[in-house]
């Protein structure tokens, strides 16, 4: 993509950030839309000179960064409302509003500046099958079966084929990550979230979860991938590997060298927790640790995280890189900016 102009949103987010600095590395001038300019100089202090602008916007407001969408190729949307989706009470007016309501404002913003090409970040929440089954990118989820997170995402794709049935000379392409780990998780996602209370020793024990694990950097590389040779209107899957709790554990045991948690949580105590978590938060109006919703999401996706990402690896060239790398870049990220100790924390008993 040397000497192209895109344009990213999201791009202080986990994935966003990562697709900033691949696209640089590929000699892209690259317009990053974050909703606040201090978090975006935090995020790039390594990077300086003029293939990187700032946008400052917000989805919610599109108008407002409109005009920087003039001379873009390519359009790249990371952006969506997800990690407060799972702190307690209702969110569903600020995810649709977000996620379908954003996306359709920056398509039509985007295609009258001159936009032709956009690569849309979607999610395996769009997908579904049943219980063991290998899911691929024909089994789209219903939506009786999907939370407010997951219906705001099935939207959010309406909104991009929407445009694609309305536009013959737009081109557009989905991918679909999986939980993403890696360096740059500065939010922190719940991914981050996991991995600096793993490193503080703060988690009781083990949910029986099981869930699909991708590096985000690998999750950039399909993005760009997809732009250069995606098909129009297509579904991508970037799922890595599926996995249970009780799996990743003890490689972020490996390479942190930080005791695991052993003790096993069962599905019914958890629902207890949440349920006097958001008793609380109700009264207090603080987020919960632990909702109602991702206990109920958890109980309903388990067993349902085997994805297939053969067509991803044939049409795109995907591939992974081990889980045990990611892991490691994570917790040196951490560590790193004094997030996490380096030396392991004792336990209480210590």
């Amino acid at each position: 993509m040397r000497g192209q102009t895109v344009f990213v949103t999201g791009a202080t987010g986990l994935l966003g950030n990562n697709l900033v600095r691949q696209l640089l590395a590929e000699g892209a001038r690259v317009r990053a839309l974050a909703r606040s300019a201090e978090k975006a100089a935090a995020q790039f202090t390594d990077f300086a000179g003029p293939d990187l602008e700032i946008v400052v916007g917000d989805l919610a407001a599109v108008e407002g960064f409109a005009a920087r969408l003039a001379g873009v190729t390519t359009l790249f949307h990371t952006a969506a409302y997800f990690r407060d989706s799972y702190k307690g009470g209702s969110h569903r007016k600020a995810l649709i509003a977000t996620n379908e309501a954003g996306t359709r404002a920056l398509i039509q913003a985007a295609y009258d500046a001159g936009v032709r090409r956009m690569v849309h970040t979607s999610s395996i929440a769009v997908l579904d099958g049943p219980r063991g089954a290998l899911i691929d990118e024909t089994m789209v989820r219903k939506r009786t079966n999907a939370d407010d997170y997951y219906l705001s995402k099935i939207l959010a794709d309406d909104a991009v084929f929407d445009a694609l049935a309305r536009w013959p000379d737009f081109h557009a392409s989905l991918v679909l990550p999986a939980w993403m780990w890696g360096p740059g998780d500065a939010g922190p996602t719940s991914a981050g979230q996991t991995a600096l209370d793993f490193l503080n020793r703060r988690l009781p024990g083990v949910p029986p979860a099981t869930f699909s694990f991708v590096d985000a950097r690998d999750v950039a590389a399909a993005q760009i991938a997809a732009a250069k040779r995606g098909r129009r209107g297509e579904r991508y899957l970037a799922a890595g590997r599926n996995m249970a709790l009780t799996e990743l554990f003890p490689l972020l045991e490996q390479v942190a060298r930080v005791p695991a948690p052993r003790a096993k949580l069962p599905l019914g105590l958890l629902f207890v927790i949440a349920g006097l978590q958001e008793s609380v938060a109700r009264v207090t109006g603080k987020p919960v640790l632990l909702s109602w919703a991702a206990v109920k999401n958890m109980a309903r996706e388990r067993g349902r995280t085997r994805f297939n990402n053969a067509k991803a690896e044939q049409e795109l060239g995907l591939r992974f890189r081990p889980v045990t790398e990611t892991l490691a870049d994570t917790v040196a990220w951490f560590r790193a900016r004094g997030l996490a100790p380096v030396t392991p924390v004792p336990s209480a008993s210590t």
